[in-house]
Parts: structure tokens; C-alpha cells; sequence
């Protein structure tokens, strides 16, 4: 006897087995990013939804259960088990202007201490025969009911509903499964806080900057970005996370350029050593679209944490560089010594001594004189970039070098009355002397002359 065909519904009816309903919600769950189990509570509270409008009472607590393998659905009246002394009824429309009523004081300002004004009976909760029971009816559907509990009465499953339960049940459905993508997209970038991502410029509206990132858009608002930079449509940009909100429309992400982490989050991706940990980022100072300063260690030896970061012949710090847009990057090594360390972080300058003073948390820095400009930098940068990566007060001063020194000094006499001569009047002398050779070198040939004649 040949064996029959197995048909759809045969496999769908096996335990276990998705079915077309079930096949439908686990697309509709990778499509949107939420979970499935997001998805059936949104269903069950649709068909809950659908069967008050057409079945049930105004007040009352309806539930849905839904099987996902067979597409059915059972519902429930769901109330709580009351004390006998609260059989004090109370309406829906009683319920509506004491609501109304709250809305109305908190508008107009009036503060009213309910627990003052209301008597003892009023402070009870009033009896819903909608959605309460009392302890001797609820003994009667389940023997061990006691008080506070919740009993679910099965209710007798429609197959038919009219056109407005139908579009009730659409309406809950695209309205939680909108609420629950959005939730979906908060957490996904919620965790996402503080990180590198790449996006693409999608549009520019006056100075803010949309970015496409994916699965939501981030704003770039002028605050967050690079003075010297331009933004166009289509470009690809690397952004920092700087902070996702919960919104009405999607998660509320705000984007940065000029945050000091992104040179950290850039330089992960470029050294493979920072991401792995042997070179660490120790601090980061910097003025977005000018300057970077960046102190480095290692945590091992043998490794060169400079060397590590700047790359074969400037190729690490060179991508680093190009992502943002030219800023300038000085790299320096971090030092446990913080005189040794305000000597660093002031480079490319040179530095004669470091003077201390823990207690106001304050440095004055000494460099000859000639390095006084290339110490303070292009209006202040390089000295107010040190202070923020060391986090002290500097405070620069100029020594003149000691031939200056001895220039500006008259002749002075030692203990023996002689006269001491400067290395700038030696210097002078030995000029003069230069610069006289050749008029004596012509006094001897016109003496020679003569004698010939």
C-alpha cells in the first residue's frame, strides 16, 4: 500500500511543529529585532482587546492566551478576591471624574492631602463587581481562595468578530509592536553608549547633522562637531555614542566629533597592542580639529608604547590622523614621576628644571629662553594642553642662557683686581679682527708696490 503524502496541515498539527501562524511570528521577530515573546504578549493583549469590544463589559479584566502552533486563542476574566466589608459599589463614570478631578487640581496648583481630608471608609478600596470578587464567591470557583488572590474564570472562546473589534485588535497590535521595536532599538544602542560607530550622512538640516547608523538615525548637532570640518551628503563618517535617550519616535542618540574619548576609540582599532591591553591610553587632552595630546605606557616589557601607537613609519598615527582631518597628534610617554611628566607633556619644548609645589598642585616649569614661544604655544595651546593631561597648574618661565647673562654684566673684577673678559667681547674681538684682515692684506700689497717702483 503506497504511502500517503503528507500535507501541510498534518505537519502543522505535530507537537512541537511552528505552523504558518508560528512561522510568521519568528519572521516578523528577526525582521523588527524584538522577541518572540514580546510579539504573543502583544497578540494576546489584541485579541483580549478585540473580545471586550464585542463580548464583553465596560470595567471589565480581560486576558488572552494565545497557542502560536495552532493560531487559537482562550480568554479569561481575570478578578481579585476582596474583603465582604467593601461591598460598596463604585461606576466606571465614578472612577472617570474622580480622575478628572486630580488633573483639574494638579493644573490649577492645588495640593490637597488626601489621607487628611478623606475618612476612614473613603481611604478603602470600593467594591468593582466587574473586576472583584468577595472571599465566599471566589470559595465557590477555587476551595483554597483566600484574600488578594486573583482567579481567572474561563470565558467562552468567539470565533466572529464585527469590523470595529477587527481594527481595535490592528490598532493594539502596530501600536506595541511599534513600542517594542522601539524599546528593542534603546537597549540595542543603549549598550552601544560610549562606543566608535560608522555611519553615513543622510541629511543636513540647517546645522545639525542626521547620521544614518543602521537600525536608527543619530543627530550631530553643532555643538558636537569639528569647527574646520564640512559635512555633505553620502559621506561616511566615524561618530562617538555619546548619549542614547528614550523617545517618543525611536531612541534619542546624540553624536560627537570632538569628544576625547574618539582618539582613544580610534587608536584601539589602528593598535592592535591598546586593544589587546599591553599598551595603555593613560590620558588624552584635547582641543577638537587642532591638537592631541596623548600619554601612553606599557604594560609590559619590551614594548615600546610610542613606537607601538606611531606604527612603521608613521602609519598607525597617520589613519588616525586622516579620520580627523589633519588634527595634529603628539604622543608622549607617561611617567609615574610628575615632574618627569610636565617635562614630557610640554614637548616638543625643552626643559631645564621642574619645580614642584604639592600642596597648591602647581608646577613652574623653567626653559631657556629661546623655547619660551615653541613651551606656551600658538596662543596657549601647548602649556593649557599639558595642564589638562596632567592635571596640574603650569606655570612657564624663561631662563636666559648664561652668555646672555654674562653680555648684560659689566667687566667685573675677581679677587686679584683683574679684569674678567666675556665670551661676547672675545666673540666681538675676534669679529673686528675678521673684518680687518683685509684691509691689511691691501696696506701689505701697496707697501710691496712701492718698493718695487
Amino acid at each position: 500500500m503506497p504511502k500517503k503524502k503528507k500535507t501541510k496541515a498534518d505537519e502543522a498539527g505535530k507537537p512541537g511543529h511552528l505552523g504558518d501562524f508560528g512561522s510568521a511570528i519568528a519572521a516578523l521577530c528577526e525582521e523588527k529585532g524584538i522577541s518572540k515573546e514580546k510579539v504573543i504578549e502583544t497578540i494576546e493583549a489584541a485579541l483580549a482587546a478585540a473580545y471586550k469590544k464585542d463580548y464583553g463589559k465596560k470595567g471589565q479584566n480581560i486576558k488572552a492566551v494565545f497557542d502560536e502552533r495552532t493560531g487559537g486563542a482562550k480568554f479569561f476574566l481575570v478578578k481579585e478576591v476582596v474583603d465582604e466589608t467593601l461591598r460598596d459599589f463604585v461606576t466606571e463614570e465614578e472612577l472617570a471624574e474622580r480622575a478628572e478631578k486630580r488633573e483639574l487640581e494638579k493644573a490649577q496648583g492645588i495640593v490637597v492631602e488626601k489621607a487628611e481630608e478623606m475618612s476612614e471608609e473613603e481611604k478603602l478600596p470600593r467594591y468593582n463587581p466587574e473586576r472583584d470578587l468577595t472571599l465566599k464567591e471566589a470559595k465557590a470557583l477555587k476551595k483554597d481562595a483566600v484574600i488578594g488572590d486573583v482567579v481567572e474564570i474561563e470565558l467562552e472562546p468567539k470565533a466572529d468578530y464585527g469590523r470595529v473589534a477587527a481594527q481595535t485588535a490592528k490598532q493594539v497590535i502596530i501600536q506595541r509592536i511599534r513600542e517594542a521595536e522601539r524599546d528593542s532599538m534603546y537597549d540595542e544602542y543603549k549598550d552601544k553608549e560610549g562606543e566608535l560607530v560608522s555611519g553615513i550622512v543622510q541629511r543636513i538640516e540647517g546645522r545639525n547633522v542626521f547620521i544614518d547608523l543602521g537600525k536608527s538615525i543619530g543627530v550631530l548637532f553643532p555643538s558636537e562637531q569639528v569647527e574646520r570640518e564640512t559635512y555633505r551628503m553620502g559621506q561616511r563618517l566615524k561618530v562617538y555614542i555619546a548619549k542614547v535617550e528614550a523617545g517618543s519616535k525611536g531612541p534619542g542618540i546624540t553624536l560627537s566629533r570632538i569628544h576625547p574619548m574618539i582618539i582613544q576609540k580610534l587608536f584601539e582599532l589602528e593598535v592592535p597592542e591598546i586593544f589587546a591591553g599591553t599598551v595603555q591610553i593613560k590620558a588624552i587632552a584635547r582641543e577638537a580639529g587642532e591638537r592631541t595630546k596623548l600619554a601612553v605606557t606599557s604594560t609590559e616589557e619590551g614594548i615600546d608604547p610610542i613606537g607601538s601607537c606611531v606604527g612603521q613609519k608613521g602609519t598607525r598615527v597617520q589613519a588616525v590622523i586622516d579620520e580627523l582631518s589633519g588634527e595634529k597628534i603628539d604622543i608622549i610617554l607617561w611617567n609615574d614621576d610628575i615632574a618627569k611628566f610636565i617635562s614630557a607633556a610640554l614637548s616638543p619644548a625643552k626643559v631645564i628644571k621642574v619645580d614642584i609645589r604639592e600642596a597648591a598642585k602647581e608646577a613652574v616649569v623653567t626653559v631657556p629662553e629661546d623655547q619660551l614661544s615653541l613651551a606656551i604655544g600658538k596662543r596657549g595651546q601647548n602649556v593649557r594642553l599639558a595642564a589638562k593631561l596632567t592635571g596640574w597648574k603650569i606655570d612657564i618661565v624663561g631662563a636666559a642662557p648664561a652668555k646672555a647673562v654674562e653680555t648684560e654684566e659689566a667687566v667685573v673684577a675677581d679677587a686679584a683686581g683683574e679684569a674678567i673678559v666675556t665670551e661676547a667681547e672675545v666673540k666681538t674681538e675676534e669679529a673686528v679682527t675678521v673684518a680687518e684682515e683685509p684691509k691689511k692684506k691691501k696696506a701689505k700689497k701697496d707697501k710691496a708696490t712701492e718698493a718695487k717702483e
